[in-house]
């Protein structure tokens, strides 16, 4: 009877070893995910505002249809990026991504920034030289360190009317996003 109970509980232990190493190895081996899609999409170092997501219509990314999403990916190795310009007056959020779908920095209109974004990403070697004060930066520019340097930048607008959506994502389109020239 013991001895049955302990291979009872061994399988049980062995199983649920198994069980995790495969849960957290499969992400690992997955062909398409969000860093894919997000470079298929063409938006190095410039603002892209995504295709309205319709009902019926794929929706790889899980995007809510009541917003508007700009999308900007950057690339840190050769000097830090920028995300600049001005945001309609409604709610709006920013959110800095890496590879894996983390967020690293968030912010929204409603942290008493106002219409206006100025937003500094850099990794951890521009950060230091920053401390240095080896890198000139502007008054009131958000600064982000992050941990990688394959980022992507998601700009959410939420407008409070449908007529005015395409008057909003013209103002996200215009968004600076990349390397400062």
């Amino acid at each position: 009877m013991t001895r049955t109970l302990l291979w009872l509980i061994g399988g049980l232990l062995l199983g649920g070893v198994i069980h995790i190493v495969a849960i957290l190895t499969l992400p690992l081996l997955a062909e398409e995910t969000t860093w894919s899609r997000i470079s298929a999409l063409k938006a190095e170092n410039r603002m892209l505002v995504l295709d309205r997501v319709t009902q019926g219509t794929p929706n790889p990314l899980r995007l809510d249809p009541e917003l508007s999403y700009g999308v900007c990916k950057v690339d840190l190795s050769n000097g830090p990026a920028y995300l600049s310009g001005v945001l309609p007056d409604a709610f709006w959020s920013v959110a800095v991504y890496d590879q894996n779908g983390v967020v690293i920095y968030s912010t929204t209109n409603r942290d008493g920034i106002g219409q206006t974004v100025e937003l500094g990403i850099f990794n951890a070697a521009q950060t230091r030289l920053l401390a240095q004060q080896q890198i000139d930066i502007a008054d009131g520019l958000l600064i982000v360190e992050a941990p990688t340097n394959q980022l992507f930048v998601l700009v959410r607008l939420s407008a409070p009317h449908e007529a005015m959506r395409s008057r909003f994502e013209q103002e996200l389109s215009e968004i600076n996003c990349g390397p400062r020239t």
